[in-house]
């Protein structure tokens, strides 16, 4: 038996048995909260519908069961919180006003207050868990190991193991473990993770390398310059985890509101149920039923109706139009923003080097099916922007190359047609003739930010490609409509001023910074906030993640990298730039209507209130006041679904 056990445990389909349970249990505790409300919201609604049905006792037990189940969660995280902070909140209102409802016999009405604050609790809960997964890509792509050089052996080492001045070895295909200086080798560098440059960058004897960077091609040797947790690429987890653990404005308001409010609403309800009995001459009886009647209409149902269902319709709104909010927070403070910062790469433009440029000195069809069969051999991002420009142009194909070599960091050089050829940088085929070329175009194209290729033969250089990431179709039109709206645009990037200055006037943009790291990025957002008041920051990298979560609204591009969409606030799911300005006309309108629904809902309470006090009110119209006002500002939230 116990080898047929090991068996059945040891199969696929037990395995995959397993997984589903153990998935299916992890969902489960995930959402137990969600789960919760919406059960007790059944429970409500089969006693509501079967009150004239079954007896008077199974009702009352199936709302002590909604009770109980619904408000299980918060009046735990109400409790605890009174004790651990020494402060009544909102959740011990709300489960007392739950408790005076039924006391006085009106089941149904406690019920569901108990219903509607579960079920904004559960969708706060959820948003938070999934808050808590951001960093999971982002950790991905820091090595664990490192190839240590010692005494001319290598050895696989921790990267926590490795030690300031340690030699380690980075062949092509992996990332750069740890911080460090090349004293061996050149190659090119992907440093998308942290300058969000697509165009790799070329690395030689004395420059820098960061941790969780690319090496393209070629074997470097790295001599290490800073501990693995003081490396680049740990300060941009620091800085995101830094950045969301500070509380907003709105929520510390809120945390305040909430402690006076409660008091205010428990010290009213005490003095209610004694001073009317001795300063007015009611009776025990019509005191504590005055009181009790106050208990429900003071509860802020209506208050909680008056911003969640406004919110959520927004939400789903803005889902429908590619708009993806992670908080009702987020959704508000769009309507305030007065500066926004954008990323370059993969933001305004479209992340890929394009071909805009060709100049050649001979035969440009011949000479640009050379260029193509030569950096088809090569898989750095520039030559295939070459291949499927040459392509696109139906040149020559099957030419043979002979010979190919790769020079890491500068370019390649092969041999065609029986001559020796050469593409690369300026300083590759010789800087001063480069630049002398068809009458020193190479500088035109550079001013305007372009990156160059050029090819030269055993004569000289023949010709020449001019490179850039261009920017989104509907970036101008997109920065246009930000700026007629009143909001300061800013573009940060890692690009050289040149190259910055050229996209920025281009795209419209108020003001650039060029040149940025990570850090420099969380520092110039931290700037903006110290001269406007609200900031939205809009990436798509992994090196926008700690300036996302710094600006008071993140915006992240959909088809970003994990960590961005972890990190933001916002999600442009098509990645259309234009959905900004929508997305901030759709938060004012919510707003709007958040501010017509709390002022309804409150003089609504005050006037239940002051009509209880004159006794003029009576329980079952007290309760279709405070529920019908509910009724109301949730209808009037619905209609951001239009």
């Amino acid at each position: 038996m116990a080898s047929e056990a090991k068996a059945m445990q040891s199969s696929p389909t037990a395995t995959t048995s397993t997984n589903r349970s153990n998935k299916s249990i992890s969902y489960i505790k995930e959402h137990a909260e969600l789960i919760a409300a919406l059960f007790s919201g059944v429970l409500i609604l089969v006693a509501w519908l079967t009150n004239n049905i079954v007896s008077e006792p199974t009702s009352i037990t199936l709302y002590v069961l909604a009770f109980i189940i619904g408000g299980f969660a918060k009046a735990k995280e109400g409790i605890e919180e009174t004790i651990e902070d020494r402060d009544l909140n909102v959740e011990m209102l709300m489960i007392f006003a739950a408790i005076g409802s039924a006391a006085i016999g009106y089941w149904t009405e406690g019920a569901i207050l108990i219903f509607i604050f579960a079920m904004s609790g559960a969708l706060e809960t959820y948003t938070m868990n999934k808050s808590q997964k951001e960093l999971s890509s982002l950790m991905d792509l820091q090595p664990e190991e490192a190839l240590l050089l010692k005494d001319g052996k290598e050895e696989l080492v921790h990267v926590s193991e490795l030690s300031i001045g340690d030699h380690i070895l980075v062949k092509a295909g992996e990332r750069v473990p740890s911080d460090g200086e090349i004293i061996k080798g050149k190659t090119s560098l992907d440093e998308a993770a942290i300058t969000g440059e697509s165009v790799p960058v070329s690395k030689e004897l004395g420059s820098e390398v960061f941790a969780g960077t690319v090496n393209i091609n070629g074997s470097i040797t790295v001599k290490i310059t800073k501990p693995a947790n003081e490396t680049l690429f740990q300060k941009i987890v620091q800085l995101v985890q830094s950045a969301q653990s500070e509380k907003s404005p709105s929520q510390l308001f809120i945390e305040r509101f909430e402690g006076t409010y409660v008091k205010v609403v428990l010290l009213v309800v005490g003095l209610m149920m004694f001073v009317p009995h001795f300063a007015f001459g009611w009776g025990w009886q019509d005191t504590i039923y005055r009181a009790m009647i106050l208990l429900v209409v003071a509860s802020p149902c209506a208050l909680v109706a008056s911003i969640m269902p406004a919110t959520l319709s927004a939400i789903s709104n803005g889902a429908r139009h590619g708009i993806l909010f992670k908080g009702g927070v987020h959704l508000e403070n769009l309507s305030h923003l007065q500066a926004i910062a954008f990323d370059k790469t993969g933001t305004l433009t479209n992340g890929t080097p394009e071909v805009t440029n060709t100049h050649f000195s001979e035969d440009e069809n011949e000479l640009l099916a050379i260029f193509t069969a030569i950096e088809r051999e090569s898989n750095h991002p520039l030559a295939q922007a070459i291949v499927r420009y040459g392509e696109s142009h139906n040149v020559q194909q099957h030419i043979e190359v002979y010979d190919m070599t790769n020079i890491a960091g500068s370019g390649v050089t092969a041999k065609v047609n029986d001559k020796h050829w050469k593409i690369g940088n300026a300083e590759f085929v010789g800087k001063e003739e480069a630049f002398q070329f068809d009458g020193g175009i190479a500088e035109t194209l550079a001013a305007e930010g372009k990156t160059l290729t050029f090819i030269a033969d055993d004569s000289g250089v023949v010709g020449l490609i001019a490179l850039k990431d261009q920017i989104r179709k509907e970036t101008k039109d997109a920065i246009q409509s930000l700026r007629e709206s009143g909001v300061y645009t800013v573009m940060l990037t890692g690009d050289h001023d040149t190259t910055a200055q050229a996209i920025a006037k281009e795209c419209g943009i108020n003001h650039y910074i060029a040149e940025c790291l990570p850090e420099d990025k969380v520092e110039q957002v931290k700037l903006l906030r110290e001269s406007f008041e609200n900031v939205a920051m809009v990436g798509d990298g992994i090196n926008d993640a700690p300036a996302l979560a710094t600006a008071n609204v993140g915006i992240a591009m959909g088809e970003g990298t994990d960590v961005a969409l972890e990190t933001a606030d916002i999600v442009l799911m098509k990645n259309e730039l234009p959905k900004i300005a929508n997305a901030i006309k759709l938060s004012t309108k919510m707003n709007r209507i958040v501010k017509q629904n709390v002022i309804f809902s409150i003089g609504v309470i005050m006037l239940l209130i002051i009509s209880n006090f004159l006794q003029m009110l009576n329980l079952p119209l007290g309760v279709v006041g405070h529920e019908g006002s509910t009724i109301l500002v949730i209808l009037n939230g619905l209609r951001l679904l239009r």
